[in-house]
């Protein structure tokens, strides 16, 4: 079982990564990514962190690991709920139990909360965000428990991404599914006409709240600071105005972010892009798969892949790289506890190294994350709705 070590880095630790090791050594060559998915973690369970208690928390963490299923952070999370002398009757429900049988009506609207999150978050919608105030959570407790249950899904898949890297390599032959011919593609690669298909689209969109939004003639000079280190819109995006409810949730998130997104060398940036929209067209997100299909043509100057992506992402790739990564970002979004060495092995015939691996590992990981947050917290529209 995991030991709870509050100075330990709890990926090394529940991924079983030993300092020293060659994986150890290629994860924390992406330190800022390291440090802020630590600082992320700290954050969420830091046990001063005003409305929600820490208990409520880690019963969460707990419920979300059983789901997803991950055996090894859920013994880390229940380990950590024992140490808390948290209710073993609650540890029970959270482990194995039905929260229906809960008596507290609050904490079994945020175990509803978790359970579509972590399980289809493409069904959330208005009304299931609204049965959490109903139970008596301020909007600063929501923000919590979304950043909490997407923070959790996001360290789901890295945990699984690294237990794959870190164990020895697949030999060939061992059943992994052969990858079809890659699609052909058209003599033009970039289409300039929006490119529209099962409700996506490769046009701009904004996104609107559904609860109430900082004012920022009314922020801290905490929330403005974090604001202005997460984005440059931030503060005219009410997804940043609505996280900063959290203001240090909020910034810990955006390090990460930006230090998978952004960091030079390791896996080209127009690659990840592409991995973000697969994931974001798998898990429904009509806003992030928007965003980053745009982000992919900027980089690659070119969009056939996006027109494949948005029709089947699953046959998606204009060459044996492009279908290696959309089918592993499928993959660790739909089921991070099958990934294994194995599922590494097309990656690694198309070409894919162990740093680029780590990339996009990340990038996968972090849209579970992105996605949950933009598909239970609010909607897309288009510009003229949002001004109107």
């Amino acid at each position: 079982m995991t030991q709870a070590n509050p100075h330990a880095d709890v990926a090394d630790q529940v991924a079983g990564l030993v300092p020293g090791s060659a994986t150890h050594a290629l994860r924390h060559q992406r330190d800022k990514v390291a440090a802020a998915t630590q600082g992320s973690y700290d954050a969420l369970f830091d046990p001063a962190l005003p409305g929600l208690p820490l208990a409520e928390r880690l019963l969460v963490a707990l419920y979300a690991a059983r789901l997803a299923p991950s055996p090894e952070l859920a013994a880390h999370y229940r380990q950590r709920l024992v140490a808390a002398g948290a209710d073993a009757a609650r540890i029970e429900v959270a482990e194995r139990g039905d929260p229906a049988t809960l008596a507290d009506a609050r904490l079994r609207a945020m175990l509803d909360f978790t359970r579509a999150l972590i399980e289809k978050p493409v069904d959330g919608d208005e009304a299931a965000l609204r049965t959490l105030p109903a139970a008596g959570l301020s909007t600063p407790d929501v923000v919590t428990l979304a950043q909490l249950i997407a923070f959790l899904s996001y360290q789901v898949r890295l945990v699984a991404g690294l237990k794959a890297l870190n164990a020895p390599a697949a030999p060939a032959g061992g059943g992994e599914p052969a990858l079809p011919a890659p699609a052909k593609v058209a003599d033009t690669v970039l289409t300039k006409a929006p490119i529209r298909a099962h409700g996506f689209t490769n046009e701009v969109l904004d996104w609107k709240a559904w609860l109430d939004v900082v004012q920022l003639d009314h922020a801290t000079p905490e929330q403005i600071a974090v604001l202005e280190e997460s984005h440059p819109k931030a503060k005219v995006s009410d997804y940043y105005l609505f996280l900063v409810h959290q203001p240090e949730i909020l910034r810990q998130r955006s390090a990460a972010f930006n230090a998978i997104m952004y960091a030079p060398g390791g896996m080209a940036r127009a690659e990840r892009e592409l991995a973000s929209t697969v994931v974001s067209r798998v898990n429904g997100c009509v806003y992030c798969a928007s965003v980053h299909a745009q982000r992919f043509e900027q980089l690659a100057r070119r969009n056939d892949v996006i027109v494949q992506v948005f029709a089947d992402p699953r046959g998606a790739g204009t060459t044996a790289r492009e279908q290696a990564i959309a089918q592993f970002s499928i993959a660790l979004t739909e089921r991070p506890d099958a990934i294994g060495p194995g599922s590494l092995r097309a990656l690694r015939a198309a070409g894919v190294n162990d740093a680029e691996l780590l990339d996009l590992i990340h990038a996968i990981a972090i849209f579970a994350w992105a996605n949950r947050l933009m598909l239970n917290l609010g909607e897309p529209v288009f510009p003229a709705q949002q001004a109107a």
